[in-house]
Parts: structure tokens; sequence; C-alpha cells
């Protein structure tokens, strides 16, 4: 099992906040330098400061491979590129298949989601499994690893939900089988899949919310902690034989319809 990250490089999407920051934190006490992949400059920039010289912020659309690109460039001057964490979110859409009137979902808020959860995550996969397959492999054959981040939705998809769940359960499928193409080039794919977590986002809907959202949990009786994904993260990207799996992160929850 790896102890230490020194030397190493991870890019984070959407590593300016939430699940994303928890990862940078995570990995950076572990030794790992880390380039912030995310669109909120003032965020991403005032994280890097505070992390010091090994982590840099980098402007990045993912569904822009130029953009992902320069986020692999900085990566390669702080070492050698070995990880990624795809946490990027930050849109969603809350519609019906048909509503109560008898509408039909817009689809734009279906592409739209699918283009930046799956579609985002399979673009950065697929650049940054090519950056990686060119390091040194270590003495298990191993250049890197890759963890994406999917949800409980992808299981449990909860009235309203159905373009989240249907990009999420795509990262889901997306894990065996990209674990499988990548084992060729010494590449590992883990896959989280969170409840419900006590990310900013979700502290803004309130204490009431918040409270019926806990009681949905069966133990711990609590919404998860940003800082024990960083930690399941970290340890996916340490441990050689997790490779083509889904983890679910949830306190034993799953969703009801809603």
């Amino acid at each position: 099992m790896k102890t230490n990250f020194s030397g190493d490089v991870a890019i984070v999407t959407g590593g300016a906040g939430g699940l994303g920051e928890a990862s940078v934190r995570a990995l950076v006490n572990a030794g790992c330098a880390v380039v912030i992949a995310d669109m909120n400059d003032e965020k991403g920039e005032a994280l890097a400061a505070e992390l010091g010289d090994d982590v840099r912020y980098v402007r990045t659309d993912v569904l822009d491979d130029d953009a992902v690109g320069a986020a692999i460039k900085a990566a390669a001057s702080l070492g050698t590129l070995r990880y990624a964490v795809t946490s990027h979110g930050g849109f969603g859409v809350a519609d019906r298949v048909v509503n109560r009137e008898g509408t039909p979902a817009p689809l734009d808020g279906f592409r739209k989601t699918v283009d930046l959860y799956l579609t985002g995550t399979y673009n950065v996969l697929r650049l940054v499994a090519a950056a990686v397959a060119a390091a040194e492999p270590n003495e298990d054959g191993e250049r890197g690893a890759i963890v994406t981040t999917a949800s409980i939705a992808a299981y449990e998809g909860q009235i309203g939900q159905t373009s989240y769940a249907a990009a999420k359960a795509g990262v889901v499928g997306l894990t065996l089988a990209a674990a499988r193409d990548l084992s060729a080039a010494g590449i590992r794919v883990v896959c989280i899949a969170p409840g419900t977590m006590r990310t900013p986002i979700m502290e803004s809907v309130g204490p009431d919310m918040l409270a019926k959202f806990e009681a949905a949990v069966p133990f711990p009786k609590r919404l998860g902690r940003p800082e024990e994904y960083g930690g399941l993260v970290t340890h996916a990207l340490s441990n050689p034989y997790l490779n083509g799996e889904v983890i679910r992160l949830d306190g034993a929850q799953r969703f009801g319809p809603r």
C-alpha cells in the first residue's frame, strides 16, 4: 500500500470546492502535488495560494480538450502525473419525464446533465490516461489510477432525477469497462458513489431540510463529511488491488422515491 505520494501529481476536477476541495486537501496531506481543475477562479486561486507551491489552479472546462490539456501540462511542471479525481459538478435539472400537465421534459436539460457528468468524466479519463500511460511503471507495473465520482442516485434515482441518475449510472457503467481497457497501460479505475454529503451547496438548503436528509441515513445518523470522501479517494489511489470497483459512501442510505 502506498503511503507517500511525494513526486506524484494528481489532477482534481471540481477541486475548488465541496468533495473536490476535500480531495485536494487529502492528497496534499499525503505528499501529492495537485492541479485544481475548476471553473471557479476565485476559489481555485485562493485554495492554491493557501496550500503552497505544489498546488496549481488551472481554469478547466472538462468538455474542452485544450483546457484539460492545459491542466495536464501544468501537472507535468509539478512532477509525474499519475492520478486524476473527477469530482466536477454544479449543474442539474429537476424534471419528471412527463409532468402533471402532460408536458414532456425538455431534452436540453438531459443533454447538459449527461454532458457534464458523464461525457466530461470520460473526456478527462481518456486524456489523463493517455498522459499517465507515458509514465514509468512501478514494480507491480502500475503507472497510476483514476477515481471518478458517481452517486447513489445511479442506483436509486428519485422522482425528477432522471437526467442526473442516468448520467451517474453512466459513470458507474464506465468503471469496469475503463479498468479493463486501461489494464494494459497499468492504470486502475475506481468509482465512488456518495450518498448525501454535507457540502456547502447542501448546507444552503437550511436546517429543516438538513434534518430531514439526516433522518434518512441509517448510521451514522448524519450527512457524509467531505473529508470522508477525500480520505476514500486517497485510499483508492494508494491501494493497488482496488480496480474496476464502485464504492458506495452513504452510511447505508438508500434513496426513496422522493
